[in-house]
């Protein structure tokens, strides 16, 4: 009687193991790099994942918990031609992103180089970064939606923004409009998932916007459940837990004027059809509209910037779909009250904060950030943009932003929101 039933139990368990060998080797996992340590790494508690109610399933998830931290936690070696990833054509790019001069006046970038300044204190303004945020994420007296969630409540879909590295033990969470497409291009290089004629990407300009861009060009968090299935979210607090977090962010207010100048000041047909053309039918009383932003832009017909904010402000906006990317609060992208950061960058600080950044994952030698991106769009503007918005609007507007204001250190504008 004894025989059989050990029989059962080491054929449920080797059954067990087998599968999850093929799960994390055919699919890449980059074992080797999970416990792979930078200098902004540091002990993270893991939240121990709920188990049912049945005695057998929890001795199995137990066996699981203890047989991924062993695995993940190994020092193997992998061939680096494995882990490249092939889905995208070879493709051959100039050394810069060609941009018309239109587009050169709106995004502005700046391709001339800066010599990030070294500052010793730079350390210490990072701690005082990630205690703010961790503060106030403890803080009751700051609410707003989702903060009391735990990571397990976070739908898959709201984490796309989590892109992974496993080659070196990096996650980033890209914020639209803080410098992430350069970021994305960085992550590129370091992760080898995009190959120009055979051979992965070493310069970050180098890689094409539309390949930037391109979702299957990223492992995100969200992927995980197509590739890990039950364990996709076991799988997601290990890579939490060892491998090095950061994101930057930006004022506000002045990621929203440079999201409303780069999506309707620039002739976008996606943001024409899918946002403008609703904008100018129920702010601006437009019933007839052209079909095309060429057309549109033609007859002057332009979303204003007034036209934005009652978009944004107006209740019935997200009844029909969630804010678009490039202007949803930071806390709903990152979640940064259920994932605690390693490194929280600026783009007002972006030179130095990319090269200390760099430093920090020892990759400095290997790469540098791309040539300091200037956004013409500074916060000395706020004023002029805000001059013919109610002062209704903009106290509404602050209440629509406030977390991420208080989250990231960026100090109330007063001077917008009193007479």
């Amino acid at each position: 009687m004894t025989k059989p039933r050990l029989f059962r139990l080491w054929l449920v368990l080797g059954s067990a193991l087998m599968i999850l060998l093929i799960i994390v080797y055919w699919d890449n996992v980059g074992t080797a790099h999970f416990y792979l340590h930078t200098s902004l790494s540091r002990p993270h508690i893991l939240e121990p994942l709920p188990t049912p109610g049945l005695g057998g399933e929890n001795v199995f998830t137990s066996d699981v918990d203890e047989f991924l931290d062993t695995l993940l936690s190994s020092d193997a070696k992998q061939n680096d031609l494995s882990r490249r990833k092939t889905e995208q054509p070879p493709v051959l790019a100039p050394s810069k992103p060609v941009l018309s001069h239109m587009e050169e006046n709106v995004r502005g970038y700046d391709w001339s180089t800066h010599d990030a300044q070294q500052n010793p204190d730079r350390d210490r303004q990072q701690a005082e970064r990630r205690s703010l945020l961790r503060d106030f994420c403890a803080n009751a007296s700051l609410a707003f939606p989702t903060k009391d969630r735990t990571f397990d409540d976070i739908p898959n879909y709201e984490l796309n923004h989590l892109i992974v590295d496993d080659r070196h033990g990096v996650i980033y969470c890209y914020v639209p409009k803080v410098a992430c497409t350069n970021w994305k291009r960085v992550m590129i290089v370091l992760s080898e998932s995009l190959l120009d004629r055979g051979s992965p990407y070493r310069d970050p300009l180098d890689i094409p916007r539309e390949h930037v861009h391109n979702s299957s060009t990223h492992l995100t968090f969200n992927k995980f459940w197509r590739r890990y299935g039950k364990f996709s979210r076991h799988l997601m607090k290990v890579k939490l837990k060892k491998y090095t977090k950061f994101l930057f962010v930006r004022d506000p207010f002045v990621r929203l004027i440079s999201a409303f100048r780069s999506k309707f000041e620039l002739e976008n047909e996606e943001f024409y059809r899918k946002f403008a053309v609703p904008m100018l039918r129920l702010y601006a009383n437009h019933t007839s509209l052209p079909a095309s932003v060429s057309e549109a832009f033609s007859a002057g017909l332009k979303v204003s910037f007034a036209n934005f904010i009652q978009y944004l402000l107006d209740p019935h906006t997200e009844k029909l779909a969630p804010f678009n990317e490039h202007w949803r609060q930071v806390y709903r992208l990152c979640h940064p009250c259920q994932i605690d950061y390693d490194f929280v960058g600026k783009l007002e600080t972006l030179d130095e904060d990319a090269a200390q950044l760099l430093r920090s994952l020892k990759v400095d030698s290997q790469l540098h950030f791309p040539p300091s991106y200037r956004n013409r769009t500074a916060s000395s503007w706020e004023e002029d943009w805000f001059a013919n918005i109610p002062l209704a609007w903009r106290q509404q507007l602050y209440k629509l932003y406030e977390a991420d204001f208080v989250l990231f250190g960026y100090p109330k504008p007063e001077n917008l929101l009193r007479d």
